[in-house]
């Protein structure tokens, strides 16, 4: 799966304030709750309480300082990306232990099970070149967040 079918510029955003993990959550919320994600009668608490749900199963802290929350949301009719490059780092649970301060979330359809793994393997992929990661890092604007994501991302 292609990133750019995931990610908008409009849902790219650099130098977030991280604080918490919680407080990452709740910005994640607002973020795919825009309008553009095929919401019908879903807000931005249902997605948060959504993606605790999901951090409750086991964090998605997936190490080097990366994070994927994801989650199925009823009324949702498309994979929805957000990227954060957070301007601190975060404690996430990471299974190395490490603090986030990159984080790609994705909000999918209740029903989409195939689609939901194959954008989280493209992500994780995408994630996993450490000069990708230093490249998101030394992003400077949503723009230039976007674009690199986006030249990766094949």
């Amino acid at each position: 799966m292609n990133i750019a079918k995931l990610l908008t510029l409009d849902r790219t955003h650099c130098n977030i304030e991280g604080v918490s993990k919680k407080r990452v959550l709740e910005n994640l919320s607002l973020f795919l709750n825009d309008g553009e994600g095929g919401l019908s009668g879903t807000d931005s608490d249902a997605i948060y309480q959504k993606l605790l749900e999901r951090e409750r199963l086991g964090s998605t802290g997936i190490g080097s300082g990366v994070a994927v929350p994801h989650c199925r949301v009823p009324g949702c009719s498309k994979i929805t990306g957000v990227l954060l490059k957070l301007s601190d780092q975060v404690d996430f649970d990471a299974i190395d232990g490490k603090p986030v301060d990159l984080v790609f979330a994705l909000m999918v359809p209740q029903e989409h099970s195939d689609e939901h793994l194959k954008a989280l393997a493209a992500i994780a992929e995408l994630m996993q070149s450490e000069e990708v990661r230093q490249r998101l890092r030394a992003a400077t604007s949503d723009l230039d967040l976007f674009n690199l994501a986006t030249e990766y991302a094949g």
